[in-house]
């Protein structure tokens, strides 16, 4: 078989280390030369204790350090622009994210803004991005977006809808990955975070146009890492094994989605977030098992390759091992504690339409599932999700 053309682009460097945050300051200070630092984070991190060991460390190896920590989950455009300004007015030459995906994609963002005089309006969509950006590390807290290794940041634009900016700019210099830092993370958030990871895996896997043999290979070491691992994660949360396991899980499926980019599931979770403010994992959670169903007409096959990577039982044709696949990943969401169904979240009935209709503006995400999605079919979609 004949490969077909394709890019692959990721971050210059990752470092894995348990409890490497200790040491990010002279992990950074080996690296770049610039020493004027903006940490990108949100209040809860610092409740938590994890930020000041992080501040202390990069004070010691002569770092100044500018700490902005009004990052909000699902970011409006006011958020990134007071931080980017800030960044301006302390004269920042170098920005480090550390938090959940929302801190990343500020971090992101902000690191391209400092230097440029483009508005954030004109960056939305694909390869808008003009100019360079100051040196950009960061160190996810979650298991988890990605976002780390992604060239993605998401910001919520007006009062309900999502748009990504998508730029080789926000692919990071640096990446840590510590996964000592996702241990105090919630049940129900690993569950989320978890599942979301799992989400990039496989719409990596059945991406419509640029699937490819580099994100394939990654998607199914992530779902091999992400199964197997999730539950121990959401009920022991201080296993250092299933942590560790589950933060690697997610930055490969991050590299994948990254190049064969995420569809359906995404789609229809955006509306849900803008709308009803759920978390971004959640509601890819709550949308996973219909668009799996919907689009196994076409990706049974595929499917059916990630079940045999997953080591779910049985045998059969590529449809019996598709619907093995499908309730193998119902029973991982259903045993994850996670809320499984729209109504069990506050979703209303009467919203359905509306969300059906606003995910119809997704068509970037749309146009890569294997399978078309009309209107009515994302409102079938949601139905079944209620």
């Amino acid at each position: 078989m004949t490969i077909t053309p394709f890019s692959f682009t990721t971050v210059s460097e990752i470092h894995v280390q348990w409890e490497g945050s200790a040491r990010l300051g002279e992990l950074l200070a080996e690296r770049f030369d610039a020493r004027n630092l903006l940490l990108v984070t949100d209040r809860g991190l610092i409740e938590a204790g994890l930020i000041a060991p992080v501040q202390a460390a990069l004070t010691q190896a002569g770092f100044g350090v500018t700490l902005f920590d009004d990052v909000v989950a699902d970011p409006p455009e006011a958020v990134v622009r007071a931080c980017a300004e800030m960044a301006r007015s302390e004269k920042i030459d170098i920005v480090l994210g550390l938090g959940g995906g929302s801190s990343l994609d500020i971090a992101k963002l902000v690191a391209v803004m400092i230097g440029s005089d483009q508005d954030l309006s004109t960056m939305y969509g694909i390869g808008n991005v003009a100019g360079a950006r100051v040196p950009l590390a960061l160190v996810p807290t979650t298991a988890g977006t990605g976002s780390e290794v992604t060239n993605i940041s998401i910001i919520t634009t007006g009062e309900t809808t999502k748009m990504g900016v998508v730029s080789r700019q926000l692919y990071a210099d640096f990446v840590l990955l510590d996964a000592s830092l996702t241990v105090g993370l919630p049940q129900v958030h690993t569950a989320a975070t978890g599942i979301d990871a799992m989400v990039h895996a496989i719409e990596a896997y059945t991406s419509k146009h640029k699937k490819n043999p580099l994100s394939d290979a990654l998607a199914r070491e992530a779902l091999r890492l992400l199964g197997a691992n999730l539950i121990t994660a959401c009920q022991d949360g201080t296993n250092r094994a299933a942590r560790e396991a589950m933060l690697l899980g997610a930055t490969l499926a991050g590299q994948a989605f990254s190049n064969a980019p995420v569809a359906a599931v995404h789609a229809l979770a955006y509306p849900l977030g803008g709308h009803y403010h759920l978390p971004h994992g959640l509601t890819n959670a709550l949308m996973l098992g219909p668009v799996l169903r919907y689009n196994a007409t076409a990706a049974a096959p595929l499917y059916g390759e990630l079940a045999d990577v997953m080591g779910v039982a049985g045998s059969g044709d590529a449809q019996a091992r598709s619907e093995a696949f499908v309730r193998h990943i119902e029973a991982l969401m259903d045993a994850s504690g996670a809320p499984r169904r729209l109504r069990d979240v506050g979703v209303t009935d009467n919203s359905l339409s509306m969300l059906a209709r606003d995910a119809m503006k997704q068509t970037r995400l749309l146009v890569n599932n294997p399978v078309e999605v009309t209107e009515d079919d994302a409102l079938s979609l949601y139905r079944e999700a209620f």
